[in-house]
């Protein structure tokens, strides 16, 4: 036995550290992926000529990484992650690469997906990764820093995108993670071991990918050009929908009779499992919808800069690292867990309850006061819905259960930008119809801090108002989904966590048939 593992399996001491620096990178970059580009769009595609075409700059990342998780997490399994994740560090860098030189649009989205193919990877085998060198009991602090890097990446995004487009210029957004993958490429090829593959056979599954690359297509086109693109009841996106909905059957379907499923059905004979699931996917719509506008609701309704705003969210990181961090150490110290999931809920539900109640010319410190306590309830259990999932399988199917965890939680992330911004605009829109000269058409694609900036004051006062009351009262209908959330996490079974890395497992789904 080497000095830097133990009896329950683990890694200790120095190997862990550039282990974890590795893993941590590898979160960073990812995630920043998701929200660095936002602030520069316009820039970029101005430059490149491709207005008509901007949404394909995000949509193409979130398809690609969407549909990659779970074969990420079902390949890792059975060959080990330390490659996998290796490969998909270098598929990341390399489309960040095309991006920061594409000349045209078609090159940007080539650069978007290939950078999405490998992103889809990064997250899911960095908590898969850390569930091979760190058992369950242990692992909550891990995973709780790692959910607090995930959640200041996204906030660091913007405000990083705005600097480099204003200083070095908007290349750089995309060159700036090439380094800090090549970082975690170096840490983890020393230091994380790759598993043995004697008497290991990989039976790909094609068919089962292909028709869940049918199903998110479907839904995330659905998402994209609803209520934007087309209208929500066009034979458009009604047929994206039933083509979803076609896709999911013939998927269980398939999913039943091959020898390797990327998604076991078996995961979900496990209770906790599809409460997890369930909750990750509804706490990422209340999530995802209400951070996604805040940013240009603080520069049209307080008349904020861009930096500024973007600094607004920053009491939601700072909430989501003080509680994912110090549940996570709470877990590992006393085992005990189920209140964590409770706790975010009806936390959350007062966060969403408290931002409803926000106004135009408020005091800046009530809307960093709520968001801080958002942050604050979200910390509490967002990473130990994973940990409790990966503590319910064996060792050998921790990566496709959190995998498809995730999967979930992206769907969730998906659905509730689309689905806030769709009530967003049609309540933007008929607040404002009879108030402004020209206000017939008005969308978010028109109506940017940059226009109003340029409306007289009279008329930047009445686009504020009715900004603030299109968006504000829709954080009000989060709070009974987090109330559903607090009830179905009543239902979850405590389990205790394992004390190894090669554990069998404690719920009801182990063998995944």
């Amino acid at each position: 036995m080497s000095a830097s593992t133990s009896e329950d399996g683990a890694v200790h001491g120095r190997q862990l550290a550039f282990i974890f620096a590795g893993l941590l990178l590898a979160m960073f970059v990812s995630s920043l992926s998701e929200t660095i580009a936002a602030t520069a769009l316009p820039t970029i595609v101005g430059d490149l000529g491709g207005v008509e075409i901007m949404q394909w700059v995000t949509t193409a990342y979130i398809l690609a990484s969407t549909i990659t998780m779970p074969i990420y997490g079902k390949i890792g399994d059975i060959i080990g992650r330390k490659f996998l994740l290796i490969s998909a560090l270098v598929l990341y860098a390399l489309g960040k690469i095309v991006c920061g030189l594409s000349v045209d649009m078609a090159m940007l989205l080539t650069g978007r997906l290939i950078s999405g193919l490998g992103g889809g990877g990064l997250i899911i085998l960095s908590q898969a990764a850390i569930a091979d060198v760190v058992p369950p009991r242990k692992r909550g602090l891990y995973l709780g820093v790692m959910g607090s890097v995930f959640t200041v990446s996204n906030v660091l995004g913007p405000l990083l995108g705005g600097w480099f487009v204003e200083t070095l210029g908007w290349r750089w957004i995309f060159w700036f993670t090439v380094p800090l993958a090549g970082l975690a490429i170096l840490a983890l090829a020393v230091f994380l071991k790759q598993p043995s593959l004697h008497g290991k056979h990989l039976t790909f599954d094609w068919q089962g990918s292909a028709v869940m690359a049918v199903g998110v297509t479907a839904l995330v086109l659905a998402m994209t050009w609803g209520g934007e693109t087309y209208a929500w009841l066009s034979w458009q996106i009604i047929g994206l929908l039933v083509l979803f909905a076609v896709a999911c059957m013939v998927f269980v379907v398939v999913e039943r009779h091959v020898s390797q499923p990327i998604i076991p059905m078996g995961l979900f004979h496990d209770r906790n499992f599809n409460l997890c699931a369930i909750v990750a996917l509804l706490v990422n719509v209340s999530f995802m919808g209400t951070v996604n506008y805040l940013p240009t609701y603080f520069q049209i309704v307080d008349r904020m800069s861009p930096e500024l705003a973007g600094l607004m969210v920053t009491p939601l990181s700072v909430g989501i690292f003080i509680t994912s961090t110090a549940t996570g150490w709470i877990a590992g110290k006393t085992g005990k867990y189920k209140w964590m999931p409770l706790a975010m809920c009806a936390v959350c539900a007062v966060g969403f309850y408290l931002m409803s109640l926000m106004y135009v010319d408020e005091p800046v410190f009530l809307p960093l006061l709520y968001l801080f306590i958002l942050g604050f309830g979200l910390g509490l259990g967002t990473q130990i819905l994973v940990l409790i999932v990966q503590n319910e399988f064996p060792q050998s199917h921790v990566g496709t259960a959190t995998a498809a965890n995730n999967f979930f939680r992206q769907i969730g992330a998906t659905v509730g930008a689309s689905l806030v911004g769709t009530l967003f605009t049609s309540r933007l829109t008929a607040n404002l119809a009879d108030k402004l000269p020209a206000a017939d058409h008005i969308s978010l694609a028109t109506l940017t801090p940059s226009v109003v900036d340029r409306l007289p004051d009279s008329l930047q006062g009445v686009v504020a108002t009715g900004y603030s009351d299109a968006l504000v009262p829709l954080f009000l209908c989060f709070v009974p989904v987090m109330i559903g959330c607090f009830v179905l996490m009543l239902f979850l079974e405590k389990h205790p966590l394992a004390k190894t890395i090669n554990h069998s497992g404690h719920g009801q789904g182990k063998s995944l048939k």
